[in-house]
């Protein structure tokens, strides 16, 4: 067991007369690769024969070595150009993470070719794939790619597509190129001169974001940002460099945490990228404690209910538990805090195994920033903490009220805009160059900046009463999901030029599934009693958190009706517009499927 090495938090602080201030590493940025591809042929030529991507393959694992990555990076590299493949031809990648798709996109980042991931949802929903329609029409790709020509027939026939390169790997159409053609194209000195070609402002990707509150945005980002930001994690986290990093991993590609900073990581520290085809849901969690017995990691990322449901793994599987932390170097929870009953018993159960807890920390970034901007690179005795800037990120703090500061970011890891929309660009930048974020946050500790930032929600959600008061409404939707526990799989915060805070819950799948819990007109009233105590508010609690009514969704939420973003989050602002209806009975205190929590004036 290796010891975990960090850098301590180094922070230097410059305060203006407007109340602003600046928050910047004391650490020094040193040490950036130009583009991806310096990786790649370092650890080929370093460990060619040690492991870098693995799917599953059968009772097993298919892996891909770094000698073998590169070789059949340079191939399709060529291929693509052979296609008239370049900077304004990019690749639409529509299925999920995989082998070939990990290698599609380092091919396209060797000779400068863009690469659009999109949720495989978009692809195989019928209804959303409107959605699919909508990025291709924005970004007008010459490719589009899909693992399985079968599973993405209907997507793939579009009309989008209709003169575009069609690549698939297995079940291959007709008029379509297969992947394994393509990977054994002969390498040309044309490769070679546009690979030289490549460097820090060559645009890598356009990922495709959005927001609680907006449409898809499709965020540029550029070599510089992805190789910066790997160098600003080895400088907080030196241990990525003292033995090859081995993840277990789901999450997606399109979004820019497990498709940038958790496969970047692998390749910029000669790490080894186990494919987790499970995700933290009924359906595929299985999977994934299934895989987490073939392979564990020494760093572990993901979101909370993620954890929580290792950890009951792990509470009647001492082997499990045993292997999952005996070469846990980190714990890395993203999305929201890891509850703290989740958080003490893994700690419990790292310190029952090995004896010590390994590093349990959280970030904070978005699509814009690569996305690490903000980091906690040392222990903390609590969940919640997002950390101190990175090295070479200046953030500018804005007084909001009650020690409160709105958060914009600027440095080599941000984004240069937005594709094709000079507009959402220019608006995206304040006077000084700040990429405007939105977000809150405050001082762990007023006195003592080191001790890091908590986020603090996002000030565009929030909102006023009637009666003038505001409502934080990303933090107390946090604190309503905790209250909730297991009935709410997410709720919607509501209150906008009304009296009283409502809800309106999305249940959990389990309490869906619960017989007899609806009435005649479809209400889910079986758990309503419990929510009404869960929600009754506390004699001193203000206007400001308190929770006066409720109402459970029957239909979920819809991904082909904008409801659910790509990253799997409500968009607030659509469900409310679609379900105008339901806001009033919300509002009802007749209708019987409102539930009152006994709310005092």
């Amino acid at each position: 067991m290796t010891q975990v090495s960090y850098r301590g938090h180094d922070v230097r602080r410059d305060d203006h007369p407007d109340g602003t201030i600046l928050l910047r590493s004391g650490y020094g940025l040193d040490g950036v690769v130009t583009k991806t591809s310096d990786w790649l042929h370092h650890y080929a030529a370093l460990t060619p024969d040690a492991v870098f991507l693995a799917e599953r393959q059968g009772p097993g694992w298919r892996e891909v070595s770094f000698g073998q990555a590169l070789t059949l990076v340079q191939s399709l590299a060529t291929g693509l150009l052979d296609l008239g493949l370049g900077p304004d031809r990019p690749i639409l990648i529509m299925s999920g993470n995989g082998i070939d798709h990990g290698l599609l996109s380092l091919a396209a980042q060797y000779v400068g070719i863009p690469t659009v991931p999109v949720a495989e949802q978009y692809a195989l929903i019928p209804a959303a794939r409107g959605q699919l329609t909508y990025v291709a029409e924005m970004t007008n790709p010459g490719l589009v790619y899909a693992a399985d020509g079968d599973r993405f027939g209907p997507a793939l026939n579009l009309p989008i597509f209709d003169r575009v390169v069609r690549l698939v790997s297995v079940n291959i159409p007709v008029g379509a190129q297969d992947f394994a053609d393509l990977s054994t194209t002969r390498v040309t000195e044309k490769t070679d001169t546009i690979h030289a070609q490549t460097g820090p402002d060559t645009l890598a990707k356009i990922l495709m974001t959005s927001g609680s509150t907006s449409s898809p945005k499709g965020v540029l980002t550029t070599q510089r940002m992805m190789c910066t930001n790997q160098r600003q994690l080895q400088i907080a986290l030196p241990f990525l460099t003292h033995k090859p990093p081995r993840i277990v991993d789901w999450l997606p590609w399109n979004h820019v945490f497990g498709g940038s900073h958790n496969f970047n990581m692998m390749l910029a520290n000669g790490g080894s990228l186990y494919i987790d085809d499970g995700k933290p849901t009924p359906q595929l969690s299985p999977r994934t404690i299934e895989n987490q017995r073939l392979k564990t990691g020494t760093l572990a990322f993901n979101v909370p209910v993620g954890f929580a449901q290792i950890r009951d793994a792990m509470r009647d599987d001492s082997d499990l538990c045993d292997a999952y932390f005996r070469d846990l170097d980190m714990l890395f929870y993203a999305g929201a805090s890891l509850p703290q009953d989740v958080w003490a018993d893994l700690e419990d159960m790292a310190r029952a195994v090995r004896g010590e807890v390994p590093l349990f920390t959280s970030s904070w970034g978005l699509t814009e920033t690569a996305p690490a901007a903000i980091l906690q690179h040392e222990p903390t005795p609590r969940s919640g903490i997002v950390g101190v800037p990175l090295p070479g990120v200046v953030t500018k703090l804005i007084p909001v009220g009650d020690a409160r500061f709105e958060v914009r970011v600027k440095g080599p890891s941000i984004t240069p805009g937005y594709f094709a929309n000079p507009e959402q660009t220019a608006d995206a930048f304040d006077s000084d160059g700040f990429l405007i974020t939105g977000d809150a946050m405050k001082f762990v500790d007023p006195e003592d900046m080191t001790k890091g930032l908590t986020f603090d929600g996002r000030i565009s959600e929030d909102f006023k009463l009637l009666t003038g008061t505001w409502v934080r409404a990303a933090a107390l939707r946090l604190d309503v999901l905790a209250q909730l526990g297991p009935l709410a799989q997410d709720v919607v915060i509501t209150g906008a030029d009304r009296m009283k805070i409502g809800l309106l819950i999305v249940p959990s799948p389990s309490l869906r599934a619960t017989p007899g819990v609806t009435d005649d007109r479809g209400a889910l009233i079986g758990a309503a009693a419990d929510i009404a105590q869960r929600l009754a508010p506390a004699p001193t609690q203000g206007s400001s958190t308190r929770i006066a009514r409720a109402l459970i969704l029957t239909e979920p939420p819809s991904i082909a009706d904008g409801e659910i973003t790509a990253k799997g989050n409500l968009n607030f602002r659509k469900i409310l517009t679609r379900r105008a209806d339901l806001l009033a009975r919300l509002y009802d205190d007749a209708d019987p499927a409102t539930i009152l929590t006994k709310s005092t004036p």
